[in-house]
């Protein structure tokens, strides 16, 4: 009997073991130059793609987004997904297209054939084949040159004001996982999923403009002058702000950022940003911190570096320490039905005119991405859940926290449950959670919500309430611990709903079946 237990264990142990190696993900690295003509709003780039195949399947082809496209006609499956949403059919009431042309693909120096998708509405998305077929462990070099028609600002990327914001803007390849390929097209009311990627990018523009990028940039006397100017704002925060000068003689400059290991890449540029700098210390390393912010009077961002600061410090003792050198916050134009977006080490707030609480919730929910999206690449697209839920539920702790607040309820929170203890406090404004009308099951992909209504309601609101019931069963402590065994075993890795169940499991000690299964739930959770 003793002998058969012990086979059992070994070939559990076995299985266990096996399944884990099991795990693969492919691996990317870019290295591109690009260049922004500010008179006319377009970019002209080049890129170098090594992609290496970890899986155990050998490629034909692979398959390209090519975002720009998205913005450049009424037919596509942005346009048309605005176009059915009364919340944000707005966007459309005056706007300019973009694109992306010039492609000319070449896979180890030899000319690609390519093949549109066979959706019409899929001009975002392009298939590159590869001139011999690439077995699991090689590896091959794509080249192609690309130039890009930034659209107006109404959608993530585009210009506005002045002020440049340079998303979703190369070729970039769409994720082949276990589940297969993932080519699907840009869309407003649904976000992303990326393979992790080193990246080298090389950004020429007029020398008067101040950049914030994903990663470190490299420019030393640039970055020292980032660094000098915002320091002294952050000192002088009442007073007239330092400004950028560029050095005199020059057009134009370029600016070198790396990053590696992080799933994006996106930049912003104006000529007029204020900026601050300052450090958060946390456990193991020291954190540069920048804001980037509009020239005007009054500005709420004048204690933006200090919202940045405390979002790093609060989820990395929450969830597991922020694993960059460096966290940037850019203040862009009004768009509705946003209150920002969010890139790896870098994130656009898009409510420039929020109270203090207000923008110091959007600022840590948006840094707060950097978990739920960089560091935990779920696919947002089909689990919109795993990004906005979690990150949300982080979110409103420290709005209670700090303000006794919350981004949902705003001013109609009754003084007598502000009064309330912080623990409180968060139980009764998720009570008041269970009574909002939400239709829609947890585990809905982006694409399928009704309205982008619905699509925050579900992914922001239900999410985190659905945490909560956990919470309120296990204790805040246990629910921290559960979160920080998630994020220790699946940080850089593209996790899935199973490996979020099995990590609270593993570190609760329950089988969480049922409470797994209100993901699928029609309707509210008092019902």
């Amino acid at each position: 009997m003793k002998k058969y237990l012990l086979t059992l264990l070994f070939i559990g142990f076995y299985s266990l073991t096996f399944a884990q190696e099991q795990y693969w993900q492919q691996s990317v690295s870019y290295d591109i130059d690009v260049a922004l003509n500010d008179k006319t709003n377009t970019l002209k780039g080049a890129e170098k793609v090594v992609y290496k195949n970890n899986s155990p399947t050998t490629l034909d082809f692979i398959w390209f987004h090519i975002w720009p496209n998205a913005y450049k006609q009424e037919s596509t499956a942005l346009f048309q997904q605005l176009k059915n949403d009364t919340a944000r059919v707005k966007k459309l009431e005056k706007y300019t297209f973009g694109s992306i042309d010039g492609l000319n693909f070449k896979v180890n120096g030899v000319k690609a054939q390519t093949e549109a998708h066979s959706n019409p509405q899929y001009i975002d998305i392009i298939k590159v084949k590869l001139n011999t077929p690439l077995k699991p462990g090689e590896s091959v070099t794509i080249t192609t040159d690309f130039n890009v028609k930034l659209p107006s600002y109404f959608s993530r990327s585009g210009f506005a004001d002045g002020e440049f914001m340079v998303c979703q803007w190369y070729p970039k390849p769409a994720v082949f996982d276990k589940s297969g390929w993932h080519e699907f097209p840009y869309l407003d009311m649904g976000e992303f999923y990326a393979d992790y990627a080193d990246f080298k990018v090389n950004i020429t523009l007029p020398s008067d403009y101040i950049v914030g990028a994903t990663g470190t940039l490299q420019n030393t006397d640039e970055l020292a002058a980032y660094k000098s100017l915002g320091a002294k704002n952050v000192k002088n925060r009442t007073g007239k702000p330092s400004l950028y000068t560029p050095k005199k003689g020059k057009a134009t400059k370029t600016l070198s950022y790396v990053m590696n290991n992080v799933p994006d890449f996106a930049w912003f540029a104006d000529k007029n940003f204020v900026i601050q700098y300052d450090t958060a210390k946390l456990a193991s390393k020291t954190v540069d911190v920048f804001t980037y912010y509009h020239n005007k009077e009054k500005s709420l961002w004048v204690n933006s570096v200090d919202y940045a600061k405390d979002a790093v410090k609060r989820y990395s003792g929450w969830i597991g320490e922020y694993e960059y050198p460096v966290v940037q916050v850019v203040e862009g134009p009004a768009n509705n039905a946003s209150g920002g977006m969010e890139y790896p080490t870098i994130t656009l707030i898009t409510s420039p005119d929020a109270s203090v609480e207000r923008l110091d919730g959007v600022i840590t929910h948006e840094v707060g991405h950097n978990w739920f999206m960089s560091m935990l690449g779920s696919n947002e697209r089909m689990h919109t859940w795993l990004d906005e839920g979690l990150n949300s539920y982080f979110q409103f702790r420290y709005e209670a926290e700090k303000y006794k607040s919350n981004s949902i309820f705003g001013d109609a929170i009754p003084e007598n449950i502000r009064a309330l203890p912080v623990q409180q406090f968060q139980n009764a404004l998720y009570n008041a959670m269970l009574n909002i009308p939400m239709q829609s099951p947890i585990e809905t992909p982006a694409a399928d919500f009704a309205s982008s209504d619905e699509y925050g309601l579900i992914s922001y609101v239900k999410a985190a309430l659905w945490l909560h019931i956990l919470e309120s069963e296990v204790g805040r402590e246990k629910m921290d611990k559960a979160f920080q065994d998630y994020f220790s075993k699946w940080k850089n890795k593209h996790p899935q709903p199973e490996d979020l169940k099995a990590a609270f499991e593993a570190s609760l000690g329950l089988n969480l079946d049922g409470y797994f299964n209100l993901l699928n739930k029609q309707g509210g959770f008092a019902e």
